[in-house]
């Protein structure tokens, strides 16, 4: 690149993806204490060299992390070098260095070891890889792999300057829960109002651009559907809404088991998902999920407003908007005659 600024197209991402800032340890360390008793994240971001597991594996187990004094990040080694110091890629190259051809790494497999986390768990958090391969890929909802829409392809040379032919190639952006595209494209939303001049309203949440669910990943994504109806004078008369984010563990997250959460050696963790409460799981690949409200309304024409937010971290005080954002908003008119 030389001395040239790399910019970015509009949109793209407000932020750098969590690969780009591994190895300056971005969390602060009261996160870290909750959820790794104070150790670095050094598993998935800073990994040894790995072979790519098998698409049917039952169980995905994490990937070996290097020493502390090695855990300079992900760099191109972390994805690109093999266990027997080969440097891989999905085409043959010819290099001073040994390299192997593996046209899995354009494959989700490339992506399961850091993105799935145990055995399958529907709800749970770090399942992202599950939810492609059972709830998409399996169900034939569709042959896109991770790449096609985190590593958008263009085409270029690989290497600037040599004589190495222009060829399709993946970006690097990893565009995620940082990206307007993303996340703008993975939810759509219809409301309705089944019975006519009935104050019940029907919102249909669809799950038609995401590989897996929404929202996925770390436990402290969530999505936020607010809705509001408004009179003909633009008065708020009553509000409702929703949270979808994944549990921090096997089971729905539950004020119940704050007690029990005491004894756990994640406990701080454990306790601010259990603390929140009941939410709504994620929304799987290809799911509509109907929710029901019947606000209670006088005679009279109205307007239903509905918003979907994305929240980057649920644990924040919901005052706090610098990791809030708009995705999408949708309305309805709305007529209320009860009495005939």
């Amino acid at each position: 690149m030389g001395d040239r600024t790399l910019t970015m197209p509009a949109g793209t991402s407000v932020a750098a993806s969590a690969h780009a800032v591994a190895g300056t340890d971005p969390w602060p360390a009261h996160a870290r204490e909750a959820e790794e008793e104070g150790r670095r994240c050094n598993v998935c971001h800073f990994p040894q060299p790995f072979a790519i597991p098998e698409r049917s594996s039952a169980e995905i187990v994490k990937p070996q992390p290097r020493p502390e004094a090695q855990a300079e990040g992900i760099t191109c080694a972390s994805c690109h070098l093999t266990p027997e110091g080969k440097i891989r890629g999905p085409h043959q190259v010819s290099a001073p260095h040994e390299t192997v051809a593996d046209p899995r790494m354009s494959s989700s497999e490339m992506c399961a070891f850091c993105h799935a986390k145990g055995k399958r768990v529907p709800g749970e958090q770090t399942q992202t890889y599950y939810e492609w391969r059972d709830d998409f890929a399996g169900p034939g909802l569709g042959r896109q792999q991770c790449q096609d829409c985190h590593m958008p392809r263009t085409q270029r040379k690989t290497v600037e300057d040599a004589d190495s032919p222009v060829r399709a190639v993946a970006r690097h952006l990893w565009t995620g829960g940082h990206s307007g595209q993303r996340l703008g494209s993975a939810l759509s939303l219809v409301l309705l109002q089944p019975q006519p001049k009935r104050a019940n309203v029907e919102l249909h949440l669809i799950n038609v651009g995401a590989g897996h669910s929404v929202p996925t990943g770390s436990n402290r994504r969530a999505i936020h559907l607010q809705t509001r109806v408004v009179d003909r004078a633009g008065k708020v008369v009553t509000t409702r809404e929703w949270m979808f984010a994944p549990w921090y563990g096997a089971r729905p997250d539950d004020r119940a088991f704050v007690k029990a959460d005491a004894q756990l050696p994640d406990r701080i963790a454990a306790t601010q998902a259990d603390e929140q409460g009941p939410h709504e799981a994620p929304i799987r690949a290809g799911e509509e999920r109907v929710l029901t409200w019947q606000p209670r309304l006088r005679d009279g024409s109205y307007t239903v407003e509905a918003s979907l937010v994305y929240d980057l971290n649920r644990y924040n005080d919901r005052s706090f908007k610098g990791d809030q954002r708009e995705i999408s908003r949708f309305t309805l008119p709305l007529t209320v005659q009860a009495s005939r």
